[in-house]
């Protein structure tokens, strides 16, 4: 039979036995540091997020933040997690350039079999979570296992997504919905109907020379 960390990394149904539990333990012990650092240490902090995640350029979390194995989580350039974000990273979990999370963000791979006696084997799996680049995510969503969202993608405070997200979309809702496209007209956008002051809108323009979507 297969290991158990083999079948998790295959995307069948497993049991979270010792050789899983221990490489957790890995993970738990870099969390354990983060989560009980000096908030205003911010060196520190960047430091030990790099020793979770591994490979990545500008990320920052700020904690407390949960995650399962963090060797799972792939991040692109920029990458921002504001307060008590999880992300349950059985699958793999990747995640493209310039993406800001709100706080209470939740993203999962972790399943369970729906039947109870099912269930109660202790088996459960893992399906992979992808995001584009340049995609917002608003506080207290939740992105359920399997899930892919594109690319300049907004969504939504609450939303819980169980289904693929398109490019280009502002979407929302239990369960998340598009609501619209994003478009060239929302370029000067602020909040609701109010837009950028022409200080900061002339000081954005001058960094953006060349740099468009």
């Amino acid at each position: 039979m297969m290991k158990m960390t083999e079948r998790r990394d295959a995307g069948l149904a497993y049991i979270s036995d010792g050789d899983v539990l221990e490489e957790q333990a890995v993970c738990r012990k870099i969390l354990q540091k983060l989560n009980f650092m000096d908030r205003s240490d911010f060196d520190g902090i960047a430091e030990v997020v790099r020793e979770l995640l591994g490979k990545s350029e500008g990320a920052w979390i700020n904690p407390p933040f949960y995650c399962d194995y963090g060797k799972h989580i792939e991040v692109g350039k920029n990458f921002f997690a504001n307060y008590n974000c999880t992300i349950l990273d059985v699958a793999r979990v990747k995640i493209g350039d310039n993406c800001q999370m709100a706080p209470n963000v939740a993203i999962y791979t972790a399943g369970h079999p729906v039947y109870p006696t099912t269930r109660n084997s202790m088996y459960e799996y893992g399906k992979e979570v992808t995001i584009g680049d340049n995609v917002w995510i608003g506080g207290n969503t939740v992105i359920c296992p399997g899930v892919h969202v594109g690319s300049h993608v907004v969504i939504g405070a609450g939303s819980v997504v169980t289904r693929d997200i398109p490019d280009w979309s502002f979407a929302a809702g239990n369960p998340c919905r598009v609501i619209r496209k994003i478009t060239e007209a929302d370029k000067r956008k602020l909040f609701r109907q109010e837009e950028i002051d022409e200080e900061a809108w002339a000081d954005i323009e001058e960094k953006m020379k060349g740099r468009w979507l």
